[in-house]
């Protein structure tokens, strides 16, 4: 299998998710979780050039598990506050099981992380995992 075919849309897309702008972020994310047919190969492609692209410091990843009431809100919050007053910009992605017990928790999530909506240095978004 070649490489994916980098389309001027997905350079433009790639483009703007790197100057972090909010639109383009969410759009690269549903790109990602698009299962119509051919949105494998653009979320493929705009992958692909990101990747191309990287410069520097590509970031860290975190990810955070355990039962409700943990304290996962709680830490996340308390995570973005202090990378924020160090000037780091913060993504994060919520993802929620979308448990049949407690039935999905994504916008709880949101409002226990008390993150400021006008900050442009935090993006936050919610992702129900679909059971996968």
């Amino acid at each position: 299998m070649g490489q994916p075919e980098i389309t001027s849309d997905s350079a433009e897309l790639a483009a703007a998710v790197r100057r972090g702008e909010r639109q383009a972020l969410a759009e690269a994310l549903n790109l990602l979780d698009n299962r119509r047919p051919g949105a494998r190969q653009q979320a493929a492609a705009l992958v692909a050039r990101l990747q191309r692209e990287q410069t520097g410091d590509s970031g860290h990843l975190i990810g955070m598990t355990g039962p409700p009431g943990a304290g996962k809100s709680t830490l996340s919050a308390a995570l973005i506050q202090v990378w924020r007053q160090r000037g780091l910009r913060v993504g994060v992605l919520a993802v929620d099981p979308s448990s049949p017990v407690s039935g999905g928790a994504l916008l709880g999530d949101r409002l226990r992380m008390k993150t400021s909506a006008d900050d442009d240095g935090v993006f936050v978004r919610s992702l129900a995992c679909r059971g996968e």
